[in-house]
């Protein structure tokens, strides 16, 4: 199981190692391990955390606290791990209800349970050959490779090299199952308006994700793929929310209903080009724009992060009625049933080596690849560490 020269694929089992995008051929997985960000548990963890997240770039305490803040309006906790938990429940559950004996271990990237724990722990458990499942769907560093560098480091912290492989279920933006709980949101919210007598047309979609650096979106997805501005990270996000909008159908009452896909969360120096607009600045503009209400839809988010309960829920809520318009926020997929049962079809795909072609996606750019393609996700700033589940560098 030794990385050798032979291999493309770094800590890969037998049927990825030679780095085709996508694996057609059964493995015989023999655990799952959930990856996630990780989060602070109680105001004495919040400076740690955020000294964890931001580590190597030298970030001093005194600017963590402005951060830190938002952690500490919910009493220091974020609600991550608790949605961890029920995750990794609801995914045991789904494994059990379809007969499948595949245990789920699960680690984080910034705090307790570390990814380097869950893999020693299930390797103590006699498991080698592993499936790694992030709680990411879109192509960019810190939501892709990055996931792909810690399970490097965590095979190697933990001094497995020899003991097992890891593989990881492909990106899932545009798989049914985590598309239809924000379809169902949006239909819900846009009806909701119409029957208060708000025009489809003065009803404003607003998709939103979590900025990231435009050098690092431009890199986004694999190198030989020409995806527009923004890169790879961009264009999914814009395929699945043109896809919300186009199955409105009914709901909107057969009306064209205007969207935007903007960001939030910046968290870079002024100085460094981030991806915009700011989804404050455009709530604000709204109204002059003709809009009566809004829906906010935080598209970029599996589950309630504090970047959801902060920026959509307190601060784009606060900017909304500051300017008097009516708003709602849908709900992330978090353990909705439809998630659930599409991670766990992602599972199965790699146990059975699904065919690219039966593999179920929304927009046109899926089925994402089981294996990252060469320089996938580059960070300019860091260069190429070493990743598992991608061809190198």
């Amino acid at each position: 199981m030794t990385v050798n020269d032979q291999t493309r694929v770094l800590f890969a089992s037998p049927a990825a190692a030679n780095g085709d995008a996508f694996i057609e051929v059964p493995v015989a997985y023999d655990a799952l391990v959930l990856a996630s960000f990780g989060g602070p548990e109680g105001q004495d963890d919040v400076i740690p955390f955020l000294r964890n997240v931001t580590r190597g770039r030298g970030i001093p305490d005194e600017r963590l606290e402005e951060v830190a803040h938002h952690y500490r309006h919910f009493g220091g906790v974020s609600p991550i791990n608790e949605h961890n938990r029920a995750l990794r429940s609801a995914l045991e559950g789904e494994l059990a209800a379809r007969g499948i004996d595949l245990p789920v271990y699960w680690g984080n990237r910034n705090w307790g349970p570390y990814l380097d724990e869950a893999f020693a722990q299930a390797a103590d458990d006699g498991h080698s050959t592993l499936l790694v499942l992030a709680t990411s769907a879109y192509s960019s560093y810190s939501s892709d490779r990055q996931y792909r560098e810690d399970i490097a480091e965590a095979i190697t912290k933990a001094g497995l090299e020899d003991r097992v492989t890891a593989d990881k279920v492909r990106l899932y933006f545009d798989h049914p199952g985590f598309v239809q709980p924000f379809q169902e949101g949006v239909n819900s919210a846009v009806r909701g308006f119409l029957d208060e007598g708000i025009a489809a047309s003065d009803i404003h979609v607003l998709f939103s994700t979590h900025s990231i650096p435009t050098a690092d979106a431009e890199r986004s997805g694999p190198r030989d793929v020409e995806f527009g501005e923004g890169g790879a990270y961009v264009a999914q996000h814009r395929a699945v929310a043109a896809h919300v909008i186009e199955h409105l159908g009914s709901a909107a009452g057969g009306e064209s209903v205007p969207w935007q896909l903007v960001y939030q969360s910046r968290s870079g120096p002024p100085s460094q080009p981030w991806l915009e607009p700011d989804i404050n600045d455009v709530i604000a503009e709204l109204p002059a724009a003709g809009a009566k209400a809004v829906v906010i839809v935080p598209l970029g988010f599996v589950s309630d992060h504090m970047e959801v309960m902060w920026d959509l829920d307190t601060e784009a809520m606060e900017t909304a009625a500051e300017v008097s318009l009516p708003a709602v926020r849908t709900p992330t997929p978090g353990v909705h049933p439809a998630f659930v049962a599409g991670l766990i079809d992602l599972v199965v795909e790699r146990i059975e080596g699904t065919p690219e072609a039966e593999r179920p996606h929304v927009t046109a750019l899926g089925p994402w690849y089981d294996v990252a393609r060469p320089a996938d996700c580059e960070n300019v700033r860091l260069g190429f560490k070493p990743a598992a589940a991608g061809i190198l560098p």
